[in-house]
């Protein structure tokens, strides 16, 4: 039977695939494909863990003291009879044959089928054997985790050839949520769309998914219980809506929609290597925001004119805390500056903590990871400043890669004037440290993100130390509006429109191009063509999105007059309701 499940649209189109699941865990479970040579290998992997948890079962068993309740050792019984029942371990080796999910994967999977058969049991007693089932494979997923192969060899079956083996039907992700560095791992992999239980407009699941640009929906509530492995479903991007086993014409529907976006994509396309020009001579820059080195390709085929945020973060995910060192790091940032083939390229220093969190944290970290409001912890430029020789490293490594093409550092989070002089004096003593070890470098700017309201607000101490400044909206709008913006409970008050959000945004670009420093916007209100004529009028030049969104972002720029934009500018700015006033700003722009 179809139904329907509602959540927020936060990447547009239609997507139309088979539902795999990501089951939920107490224990943080590694998700990616599994090539054909190393299926066997995660079989044993499998079956190390099922024999090591069993020799831990039985040692636990005999060495209970002779007083223990009889109940205690007939429950290890019934854990060591479930550890080899088919049910669990032999149809997870099913998982891992058919799907090619590495063992975790295939073992979560395996227990969401058995939770959900426990659950529609009528007996209480069986029901409650549910709790049995979830201890052992969770005993069999921690042991698992300490034998996870590394980042490298994870990322590489998902980097390629995932759809030589996941079969002909698209693919579709059905999660609670997905965390940042699971992202980055799906998005080399096969799915054609997203559907999470929680989440917001701005969390990176959602990012991730328009730099892919492919549909998503958050905050969908039960849409991980709702749905079932390998169900059939439609993705409604635009509406927020997803399909569950759609009728016939349902999905003939949205087959058709689907064509629809792809001439429309296709025609965009062709504006890729068009000079983003305005009506009125206005020349706008339009670069692209990257996650690792091999985005660059991508950005350069979308008609990027240079990387307006490169997040080196991502690079230091997914590694089990081996953090990369300098010569690791130099390797990426020269390979993305020589892909990028004389363009220019930001490099963002690492902006960890909050929701992209390391996995595995330095003694000072540990002190802050049960933090109550992570967002306003140890993050960002807080984060390298409390590691210097890390932040050395990050620097030099940089700063080296100067050496083949023009690069930018961007300094994330800064809010406090001494924290300027800590940065500045942190890249002064990393060029100091490669004129001593005689290694090249070219001149590199450095700039600032105003993302907290306290660096807005300063905007011109800030343009008296840094060459240029680079608007986060994203942060700039959670802190501005006091909304945690990975919570979905008040995602709904995440509001770019805000009033509050425009003035600081209209009065940082004013300050800048008054100061005759460059300014652009790298957060999401860059990517959204709704914003596109108001950052115009504003008098913004330089907008760094995902390269997804480059060509529709190009074709209201081609169409925008700028002179008639900023006449109207003030009327929206003065609007209770701006989002409503600024259909006057269309009125400066042409129709196709």
């Amino acid at each position: 039977m179809s139904i329907q499940v509602f959540g927020m649209p936060v990447s547009r189109g239609v997507a139309i695939g088979r539902a795999v699941l990501v089951a939920s865990s107490r224990v943080d479970v590694a998700h990616y494909f599994v090539p054909a040579e190393r299926l066997e290998h995660e079989v044993a992997r499998l079956r190390e863990a099922r024999d090591a948890v069993a020799a831990e079962l039985t040692a636990l068993k005999r060495d209970l003291p002779g007083d223990a309740p009889a109940e205690l050792s007939a429950l290890l019984d019934v854990h060591l009879m479930l550890l080899h029942d088919e049910a669990l371990t032999g149809a997870t080796k099913v998982w891992i044959h058919e799907r090619h999910y590495n063992a975790e994967w295939a073992l979560s999977a395996q227990l969401e089928v058995l939770a959900r058969q426990f659950d529609d049991m009528e007996d209480a007693y069986l029901r409650e054997r549910k709790a049995d089932v979830e201890q052992v494979a969770e005993r069999l997923l921690r042991y698992l985790g300490r034998s996870e192969p590394g980042a490298a060899e994870v990322l590489a079956p998902a980097a390629g050839g995932a759809r030589d083996f996941a079969g002909e039907d698209p693919l579709v992700l059905v999660a609670n949520d997905v965390a940042p560095a699971d992202m980055i791992q799906f998005k080399r992999s096969v799915f054609t769309g997203f559907v999470t239980d929680v989440g917001g407009k701005t969390s990176h699941t959602a990012i991730v998914a328009r730099s892919m640009d492919i549909p998503a929906v958050v905050g969908a509530r039960e849409a991980s219980r709702l749905i079932r492995q390998d169900d059939w479903l439609v993705i409604d991007g635009d509406a927020g809506v997803v399909i569950v086993n759609p009728s016939p014409i349902v999905l003939e529907e949205y087959r058709f929609r689907q064509r629809q976006s792809e001439l429309e994509r296709a025609r965009l396309n062709r504006l890729r290597h068009t000079p983003a020009v305005t009506l009125d001579g206005q020349a706008v820059e339009l670069l692209a925001n990257i996650e690792l080195p091999a985005d660059a390709a991508g950005a350069l085929e979308a008609g990027a004119v240079g990387v307006g945020l490169f997040r080196s973060e991502f690079l230091f995910m997914n590694r089990d805390g081996d953090l990369p060192d300098e010569e690791e790091q130099f390797e990426a940032y020269r390979s993305a500056v020589l892909a990028m083939q004389g363009l220019p390229v930001t490099i963002r220093t690492v902006d960890i903590g909050a929701d992209k969190p390391l996995d595995r944290m330095s003694p000072t970290e540990l002190r802050h990871e049960h933090a109550l409001n992570p967002a306003l912890g140890l993050r960002a430029i807080r984060w390298s400043l409390s590691e210097p020789g890390m932040f050395r490293q990050q620097l030099r490594a940089i700063l080296r890669a100067s050496a083949f093409g023009k690069v930018r550092i961007l300094v994330p989070m800064v809010a406090h004037l001494g924290e300027i002089r800590a940065t500045l004096e942190a890249v002064a003593r990393a060029r100091q440290q490669l004129d001593d070890a005689g290694r090249p470098y070219g001149r590199v700017e450095v700039g600032a993100m105003i993302e907290v309201p306290a660096a807005a607000l300063m905007i011109d101490r800030f343009l008296a130390h840094f060459d240029y400044v680079s608007i986060g909206t994203n942060d700039l709008i959670q802190y501005t509006l006091a909304i945690d913006r990975a919570d979905d409970a008040v995602s709904h008050l995440f509001d770019p429109w805000h009033p509050a959000v425009l003035r600081l945004i209209a009065d940082t670009i004013a300050r800048a191009n008054a100061c005759g420093r460059g300014v652009s916007v790298c957060g999401e209100m860059a990517g959204d063509a709704a914003f596109t004529d108001l950052l115009l009028a504003m008098g913004l030049r330089s907008f760094s999105m995902h390269p997804a969104r480059i060509a529709s972002i190009k074709q209201r720029v081609l169409r925008a007059d700028t002179r008639k934009l900023a006449a109207t500018l003030e009327a929206v700015m003065q609007a209770d309701d701006p989002a409503r006033e600024s259909g006057r700003l269309h009125q400066g722009a042409q129709p196709a």
